[in-house]
């Protein structure tokens, strides 16, 4: 392989180092750079070089263009999943700072981590020779690590200090770390000194020294008092940067006795404190106010050296009076206002991260209004070593060439030098290979087995830089690291970035193709990245899609697919209304918004840009915020955010509350038709269709209704095609191919439906081979050798494309025997002939068009044609359960005898005759009954006793029924027999009847006889005494006597057999015949001869008691009252004496039927069966007479104390005491 140039090219402001390779079937004119990221690849054309690649160039002119640095090291993938077994020298990953101070009370820890495959084993040394862990007990190596554990609980720790290098090697080579400085902290006490007290003059400037004891690391100091408070600072008292405490003027209030100054040790965290300082202002002769003067720094000038990177700290403290005022300036430049910061009020300046600019002279004035004076502070910038730009890890293939730099600065300029495996490369084995020109190093056709870990080491006297690159040779074929299948997402117009990371080596070509086929180049739409990214600079729905990254180089090629999906823009679709409210009504914000339907919206409500308040009054719907009762407070700038993952649009609108002036009446109509229909997202087999919609007219809108035409198929039709809420105003609407699309919109409010939309612009689908096939595949047979394939056929949406037709499979299962095959159009079935009987068939049928076929259609499995069953069942018998019951049972027949699907066994049975000699013949009907499935037996229910059967069975199948088997005979035993034919009464007379009846229709048996209950039946339905008969078979009639008059009896006869007694037959007749039908229950209340009855008593009692009140007023005495006069019962309650009525007198009663009591059909009454009285129509049951026949007790019913009446106690005559009066 020829040496190639390397040419330095431009990461975004960092140059990188790349070779140059020919790969096999690339343009001979173009040249492949592959930088030291690994990730990287360029394509350039370089017009010079001939189609040999015969470059002439000075040895020199190469090494100057090979003066370049990378960005950040290779880093080789050890992920076993992806590059499993892949080798790689150790490289450091963690060690401690080159200056490492411990606390002598905890353990000492020096980090040392490296990763490398294999693993790296570590070793150390101690101030430049080997140091032996094992031997020391109080060292520990953390296992499969190189950190030192140093135990120095018990030892001394500056036993431990000195210098420390790490050492990790594998087979492939070795890193050394930097040589770390370990020493102890260390907080010393102060030394012993005896302080004078200060006695100082009023106005003058003073200064009080700390000078702390000198500690590892330096301490913090700070002034306190006894009480350990902070002594105030100001401008007029401050501290200085090496702890001593200026004062510019003292005042009388310094007088303190307990100046202190504190020393904090940070890593000991122990203070020490200096012995008080006295310091007394005298007030007799005070100094007069005077021009400032410096009293840090001294003189006019000073000189002030810091390292790059770190900070500068200058300070100048005057004294004077007043207090001066202290201001910086930079001569011949500005301070540079991003880093430069101001502490002790101005007095002191610092300027982070120092560079080279930041030398020069600084002055610090200091004024008063006495006068001013200035200081120069004279700074230089020295710089410890910096990295320019390190080495990196290289992976170089066998025959490759490779560079290494290790460019630093510094001042002064460091001194470089290289090692190799941690060996300087003076002392290194000689190769040929390898060419050190100061800072760079050139490794020349790299062979495998010479990988090795380089060390650069750039040093000045003030400090050093180390760094290990590896050198690996591999030889590996192309591998991409971008997981597969990622999906990314953009939003239409924004730029899209495909990533293709890769790794090989040689490093290989990235080359890109959409959907498999289109070779991607780059050009105003693409930008392939030189590491492999594919940018994409404005997409468009139509970049959607798969793309595959294919990395090459000449050890292989592979690929990797990602998908790009270009969203739809979230955008609200109208601008919030300003809104004006009136106090306490509600305000609506209506936020509609259209977004991508794949992605998550989530809308967000700012007031005034902060959240809205806590108030269950602001209400957030799906697109709208609703403020009810809104209250002066609720003014303000309300902001509708609608986010996705993607993208963000916000829509902003004011409030203003009025007050609040009478509302007019609220008029609901039919919404507004939507408008602006636009189709977006447009795809093969989807839209998204965005609407506007119209005004909801005071009835919010419920949900939108979207409708198509297919102006090729059905012309004039408009079909639902989906809906969606009210609240939404885009709909992704699935299509189908082959069909010229319109649409339109209706809304739907509470009023009803608004007319359509304008219809949307025609969108037209284009044809496709049929998504699915016929459903419903069944095969069966009809006749003999047939089988009758049929399916239920695509409709014209289904069928995507012009040309449908049906191509139709068949074989028969399980016989290893090619596919028949038969494209079937306008039909939806098809008949194969020429087949065996009832054989299974696989069968397949799948839908085709002009454009393609369908999906692989599912195997079904039919049947051919069945034929009758071949024989018929054996082996039948029965066995009896009882009378009524029986089962057959048979030996089921072979299943290839029933040449079809077995539906079962069908068993005929007929009653024969009975039994008995007497019964007369009837012709019994057959009786079928059937068993689904493969049974081989069944019971017979329904049966007649002592009956002779006959019984055989058919074996069933789809075609129908096969021989009958031979007929068997079986008789069922005796049961109980049936009912009675009739039960009749003849000749009723006053107290006799006559009862005839028949013998059961089924005797199920020999009769033994009869047996008659009887028993008579109350007006009130009350049963009486049962009487039981019994009878011989042949007795059918019997005369009844010695019965009641005008009684109801029910009779109840049943037949007997051996077995027991059969059901009972019922009838009912009355003693007496009538014309009428007795009721069964009789209301007294409602009979005419009592109705009569009780008037006549009414006008009895109403004559008695005018004549009681007469003979009472004529003072008249009857002979019951003197007894009633005699016994006062308090429970007679008198006569209301205003209308001659009886005290609260209650007939609820009456109506009710009296148990007991009946009427007779004759209409005669019995005396001793009489139950009336009077004492039956009071409400109380507990009447009585008294000796002289008057009537006492509650016949007045409930007994209240009229208040009214008071204690008056005049009676009212009994009703019967009246009677005999009178009479």
């Amino acid at each position: 392989m020829h040496h190639q140039p390397c040419l330095l090219v431009d990461w975004g402001g960092h140059g990188e180092c790349a070779w140059g390779y020919a790969l096999p079937g690339v343009d001979p004119d173009a040249f492949t750079l592959l930088t030291t990221l690994g990730k990287k690849v360029l394509t350039m054309m370089h017009p010079t070089m001939d189609r040999n690649w015969k470059w002439v160039l000075n040895f020199r002119a190469v090494i100057l263009m090979l003066l370049c640095h990378m960005t950040s090291a290779l880093e080789v993938p050890l992920d076993p999943k992806v590059l499993e077994g892949l080798p790689q020298p150790p490289t450091i990953t963690l060690q401690t700072p080159k200056d490492y101070i411990f606390d002598p009370r905890e353990n000492i820890v020096i980090h040392c981590e490296a990763k490398g495959k294999p693993k790296p084993s570590f070793s150390w040394t101690r101030n430049g020779t080997h140091f032996d862990v094992e031997k020391d007990s109080k060292v520990l190596m953390k296992p499969g690590s190189g950190t030192l554990i140093i135990d120095i609980s018990e030892e001394k720790a500056e036993a431990y200090e000195g210098t420390y290098q790490c050492t990790a090697h594998n087979e492939h080579g070795t890193a050394i770390s930097n040589n770390i400085v370990i020493r102890q902290s260390r907080s010393p006490l102060w030394s012993k000194e005896r302080n004078e007290a200060i006695t100082v003059q009023m106005g003058l400037s003073l200064v009080l020294q700390c000078r702390p004891p000198a500690g590892l690391p330096p301490p913090v100091i700070f002034w306190m008092d006894n009480n350990f408070q902070r002594l105030p600072l100001d401008k007029r008292v401050s501290q200085a940067l090496n702890g001593d405490l200026y004062f510019s003027s003292v005042l009388p209030e310094d007088t303190r006795s307990d100046y202190i100054c504190y020393a904090r040790f940070p890593h000991t965290q122990t203070i020490q404190q200096k012995q008080p300082i006295s310091v007394t202002v005298l007030t007799n002769s005070p100094e007069g106010e005077r021009r400032p003067g410096f009293m840090l720094p001294l003189g006019p000038t000073s000189t002030k050296m810091v390292l790059r990177g770190e900070t500068l700290e200058l300070e100048c403290i005057a004294e004077g009076l007043p207090t001066p005022e202290i201001s910086w300036q930079k001569d011949g430049g500005e301070l540079p206002s991003s880093r430069v910061y101001f502490h002790n009020f101005k007095k002191t300046l610092k300027i982070s991260n120092v560079n080279e600019d930041d030398a020069g002279d600084y002055r610090c004035t200091a004024t008063n209004n006495m006068g001013t004076a200035q200081h120069v502070i004279k700074v230089t910038v020295k710089a410890a070593p910096f990295w320019v730009s390190a080495p990196r890890n290289l992976i170089l293939a066998p025959n490759e060439t490779g560079i290494l730099t290790c460019r630093v600065n510094g001042e002064p300029k460091p001194k470089i030098t290289w090692f190799v495996n941690g060996v300087p490369i003076e002392n290194a084995p000689e190769d040929h290979t390898r060419k050190v020109e100061d800072d760079t190093m050139i490794l020349s056709s790299v062979q495998s087995g010479s990988s090795a870990v380089y060390q650069c080491n750039a040093s000045n006297e003030f400090g050093y830089l180390m760094a290990n690159a590896f050198v690996n040779v591999l030889a590996q074929p192309p591998r991409v690291l971008t997981p597969p299948n990622q999906v990314y997402q953009v939003i239409t117009n924004n730029s899209a970035l495909l990533h293709c990371s890769s790794f090989g080596s040689p490093i290989p070509t990235i080359t890109w193709f959409k959907d498999s086929q289109t070779s991607i180049k780059n050009g105003d739409l693409y930008v392939i990245h030189e590491n492999g990214t594919l940018e994409i600079h404005v997409a468009q729905p139509l970049n959607s899609g798969n793309y595959t990254c294919i990395a090459t180089n000449n050890l292989g090629i592979t690929e990797n697919h990602v998908y790009l999906e270009v969203k739809e823009p979230t955008r609200i679709l109208k601008q919030l209304e300003y809104k004006v409210v009136q106090r306490g009504m509600n305000a609506v914000f209506e936020c509609k918004v259209k977004h991508d339907p794949s992605l998550i919206p989530t809308m967000t409500w700012l007031k005034d840009n902060g959240e809205l308040p806590d108030d269950e009054r602001f209400e957030v719907g799906t697109d709208s915020l609703t403020i009810k009762d809104v209250t002066d407070e609720d003014e303000a700038t309300y902001t509708c955010i609608m986010n996705t993952t993607l993208d963000q649009d916000s829509a902003s609108a004011m409030l203003t509350v009025i007050e609040a002036t009478p509302t007019p009446a609220i008029a609901y109509e039919k919404p507004d038709p939507p408008t602006d229909l636009e189709l977006t997202d447009q795809k093969e087999r989807s839209v998204q269709l965005t609407w506007i919609p119209g005004d909801e007219h005071n009835s919010p809108i419920q949900k939108f209704i979207i409708q198509y035409e297919d102006l090729l198929h059905q012309p004039g039709v408009w079909i639902n095609l989906t809906e969606v809420p009210g609240t939404s105003t885009t709909a992704q609407l699935n299509l189908s191919p082959y069909v010229y699309y319109s649409f339109r919109v209706l809304a739907l409010n509470q009023v009803g439906y608004s007319q359509p939309s304008l219809p949307s612009h025609q969108y037209r689908t284009n044809p496709a081979a049929p998504d699915e096939n016929p459903s419903g595949v069944r095969g069966v047979g009809t006749e003999p050798g047939t089988l009758v394939i049929s399916w239920t056929p695509l409709t014209g949406f289904q069928s995507n494309g012009p040309g449908l037709q049906y191509v139709v499979q068949w074989r028969q299962k399980d016989v290893e025997e090619a596919w028949s095959s038969k494209n079937v159009v306008n039909a939806s079935q098809f008949v194969v002939t020429g087949t065996p009987t009832f054989v299974p068939y696989e069968i397949k049928v799948q839908a085709s068009n002009d454009y393609g076929s369908g999906p692989e259609a599912e195997v079904v499995t039919g049947y051919s044609a069945e034929d009758l069953p071949l024989s018929a069942p054996d082996s039948v018998q029965i066995i009896v359960h009882n009378g009524t019951l029986a089962e057959v049972h048979w030996e089921p027949v072979l299943s290839n005898s029933v040449r079809g699907k077995l539906k079962g066994y069908k068993v005929y049975y007929r009653r024969e005759r009975g039994l008995l000699e007497a019964e007369e013949e009837t012709d019994q009907k057959e009786q079928v009954l059937l068993f689904s499935g493969n049974h081989s037996k069944g019971r017979l229910p329904g049966l007649q006793p002592y009956s002779l059967y006959s019984v055989f069975v058919t074996v069933l199948n789809s075609k129908g029924e096969g021989l009958p088997s031979p007929s068997k005979t079986f008789e069922t035993p005796e049961g109980v027999p049936g009912p009675p034919s009739f039960l009749n009464v003849i000749h009723p007379s006053l107290d006799s009847l006559t009862l005839v009846w028949g013998p059961p229709l089924n005797h199920n048996g020999r009769l033994i006889g009869y047996t008659l209950k009887y028993q008579p039946v109350n007006s009130t339905s009350e049963l009486g005494p049962v009487k039981i008969m019994t009878f011989l078979a042949n007795e059918t009639t019997i005369n009844l006597g010695n019965l009641n008059s005008n009684m109801l009896y029910k009779f109840y006869l049943n037949a007997k057999t051996i077995k027991g007694s059969g059901p009972m037959v019922t009838e009912e007749a009355f003693t007496v015949m009538n014309t009428t039908v007795p009721s069964r229950q009789v209301d007294i209340a409602t009979q005419g001869w009592f109705i009569g009855l009780m008037c006549a008593m009414a006008l009895l009692i109403l004559v008695l008691l005018i004549v009681c009140f007469i003979k009472r007023n004529k003072g008249g005495k009857y002979p019951v009252k003197e007894k009633e006069d005699a016994h006062q019962d308090p429970e007679i309650q008198p006569m209301k004496e205003d209308d001659g009525t009886f005290g609260e007198y209650s007939d609820t009663e009456d109506h009710k039927p009296l148990k007991g009591s009946r009427t007779p059909s004759n209409g005669t009454v019995r005396r001793d069966e009489s139950d009336d009285s009077l004492v039956d129509y009071g409400e109380g049951g507990d009447g009585q007479f008294n000796e002289d026949g008057s009537f006492i007790g509650q016949y007045s019913g409930k007994k209240e104390k009229d208040t009214h009446e008071g204690n008056e106690s005049s009676e009212a005559p009994s009703p019967v005491n009246a009677m005999n009066s009178f009479v």
